[in-house]
């Protein structure tokens, strides 16, 4: 059975400031690079075995695709679709304003400026459908929001997990097809 690998970026400064980045490139800050090293690491010890890194365009995952490619030698390459999604006239708010929490709930409209639900897990899923049909094994390196779409191509998750799941910078996620 393939499977392939996913981690959200390191630390940025607006994750310490509690602010949604979405598709605005935020830096990683010193524990942002030093978490990256980590996981680099990591994958080393536990003989993770992966053939490429995916990395969204955005500078933190790239930054921290940078640190674990070279730590343990695996190569990496762009992938657009990995971006994260555009929150439009939310990006810079509180993660966790009411608003936002409830504009999470309606899949199919695009956020002032950005991007719907439906329009990111159609670009996440044509990715992960063309990665099923390769024999290489990859490590995503993304974000929050590409988080939950990829959760949710490889499992059943109800509107209210869906909008609540997320998962540590660097924590490292494995996904069987």
């Amino acid at each position: 059975m393939s499977h392939i690998y996913f981690t959200r970026h390191g630390q940025t400064y607006w994750n310490v400031e509690n602010k949604i980045c979405g598709a605005t490139d935020i830096a990683l800050t010193e524990t942002g690079h030093l978490q990256a090293q980590e996981l680099g690491k990591k994958i080393l010890s536990d003989g993770l075995k992966i053939d490429m890194i995916l990395y969204s365009p955005l500078i933190r995952a790239h930054e921290t695709a940078g640190h674990i490619s070279e730590i343990t030698g695996i190569p990496m390459r762009c992938e657009q679709r990995l971006k994260e999604q555009n929150f439009g006239r939310f990006e810079s708010t509180p993660r966790d304003g009411s608003e936002f929490r409830e504009s999470k709930t309606h899949f199919i409209d695009s956020y002032e400026g950005g991007e719907s639900m439906f329009r990111l897990a159609q670009r996440i899923y044509n990715l992960l459908d063309e990665l099923k049909k390769d024999d290489k094994t990859y490590l995503l390196v993304a974000h929050n929001g590409i988080a939950r779409a990829v959760k949710s191509y490889f499992c059943d998750m109800s509107n209210a997990e869906y909008g609540s799941f997320g998962i540590s910078n660097c924590e490292i996620l494995k996904f069987d097809y």
